[in-house]
């Protein structure tokens, strides 16, 4: 997402993560919550990856035990967007869909030179490759598969057919 700040959901991840939940965020800009405070949110990760492209998919994945869920939303999670706006958030069913958008969703947690983690005083610290780790950038990666299905799909012909209905409309 491209904000987290309100207090409410912070509340209720610092909640879960005291529960032992283990939480992965992509918040590309404002982040009012803060990973790895020790009794609080040690077991929360926050990235941010910033670009090129102004690329903030808000993708959410939950596991629920082994029951995979996977929704696409229209909102940050900010007091304006969850109390005073019309936002949309809905399940992802189709198999191979859900399957690209967690491919995206990780791609953003092992980008090596972009991705920047934040520490628990609140400030970033920029990913470097590790020693032996081969350099990876999401969006480059998520650019490049974004070309080959549109090359892919300028292959396949589309013939339109004009339907014609009784009385000529």
């Amino acid at each position: 997402m491209n904000a987290l700040v309100d207090e409410d959901i912070i509340r209720a991840l610092y909640d879960a993560s005291r529960a032992g939940v283990r939480i992965r965020l992509n918040v590309r800009g404002t982040c009012c919550l803060r990973p790895g405070v020790k009794g609080l949110s040690e077991t929360i990760e926050v990235v941010s990856v910033v670009d090129r492209f102004l690329e903030h998919a808000r993708i959410f994945r939950f596991r629920n035990g082994g029951d995979e869920e996977v929704f696409l939303s229209s909102a940050d999670w900010m007091p304006r967007n969850l109390d005073r706006r019309i936002e949309l958030l809905f399940p992802v069913e189709a198999p191979e869909c859900r399957q690209k958008l967690v491919a995206a969703l990780e791609a953003m947690f092992q980008d090596n030179l972009k991705g920047r983690r934040q520490q628990a005083d609140g400030s970033y610290k920029r990913r470097r490759p590790a020693r032996g780790e081969e350099p990876f950038r999401a969006q480059l990666q998520l650019h490049a598969e974004a070309l080959r299905a549109l090359r892919a799909r300028a292959s396949v012909s589309v013939t339109l057919e004009p339907i014609h209905t009784p009385g000529g409309r």
